[in-house]
């Protein structure tokens, strides 16, 4: 957390308020929260840069700098960006602050000290390892089913590796397993074509739904100006322990797997024994 529909809403808020600034200089407030270059080199290349573009990339924020230089911003676990006056005072855990022509800070705040900051001159040094979009337009089901070829695992950890697919956090693989009625300890491999596609849909869907209400505020995440977005209000199963499932009436359970609190509807997901491990992920009839 954030994940993809924090880090879009993100994105989307700080472009109208950033793009065509100018970067006038960096005050730091923890050496450790920029990564590459030395946090010398970092003052001095970033001063004068214009902030041409702000986008995304899985759950990387990506500013197009002037010059050719890119900063990329990966919030982690508790990591937010507002945009301040500078005459304000600084947020406890601001590490970081981006001084702008207009009067304005960019702050990066970071309970947990997770985050990091990236300023390098070709983008994919960073971003080149990660996995498909899931949202773009050209990610088809048939794109989807073949990451599976020759996967074995459990689904729930193949998910959230951001080399297979870029953007699904804890939550919203909950959420996209859920609306898919599939098992988060199903085997990669037993998962028939009818399942793929449910899967594929509902990845989807999980993350628009979280990009229309402005992301998923449990904890830390905010948005831009300091306020929370909305989607913990529409939450099915993430964080509803011992509550009804909203579909069945069954209550929603509490599980680990892979090492991360899961949280599933034992009616609605059948578990691996009951479901017989049944069927392939051969691929898609056409």
């Amino acid at each position: 957390m954030p994940e993809l529909p924090e880090v879009e809403t993100i994105k989307r808020e700080l472009r109208p308020l950033l793009v065509g600034r100018t970067i006038v200089g960096a005050s730091v407030g923890w050496e450790g929260c920029v990564d590459r270059p030395s946090l010398e080199e970092f003052g001095e290349q970033i001063a004068g840069r214009r902030i041409e573009e702000v986008g995304r990339r899985g759950k990387f924020l990506v500013f197009t700098l002037s010059g050719g230089l890119t900063l990329l911003v990966h919030l982690r676990m508790t990591g937010s960006l507002l945009v301040k006056e500078a005459s304000t005072p600084w947020e406890p855990h601001t590490r970081l602050c981006l001084g702008l022509d207009d009067g304005q800070e960019l702050r990066f705040v970071n309970v947990r000290k997770f985050g990091r900051l990236y300023l390098v001159a070709d983008a994919e040094e960073v971003l080149g390892g990660l996995g498909p979009e899931p949202l773009d337009e050209d990610f088809r089901v048939e794109d989807f089913c073949a990451l599976f070829e020759s996967r074995r695992g459990m689904i729930k950890p193949l998910l959230l590796d951001q080399h297979f697919i870029a953007g699904l956090g804890n939550i919203y693989a909950d959420e996209a397993l859920f609306q898919a009625r599939l098992h988060p300890q199903r085997k990669a491999d037993t998962l028939t074509s009818d399942e793929l596609c449910r899967l594929h849909e509902s990845i989807r869907d999980v993350l628009r739904a979280g990009i229309k209400d402005q992301g998923t505020t449990v904890s830390d995440y905010v948005r831009p100006d300091g306020s929370k977005g909305t989607h913990q209000y529409s939450l099915l199963v993430s964080g509803r322990a011992g509550e009804a499932c909203r579909r069945c009436g069954a209550t929603i359970e509490r599980l680990v797997v892979g090492g991360r609190g899961t949280y599933i509807c034992p009616r609605c997901q059948e578990t691996p024994s009951r479901s017989g491990q049944r069927g392939t992920a051969a691929g898609v009839r056409r």
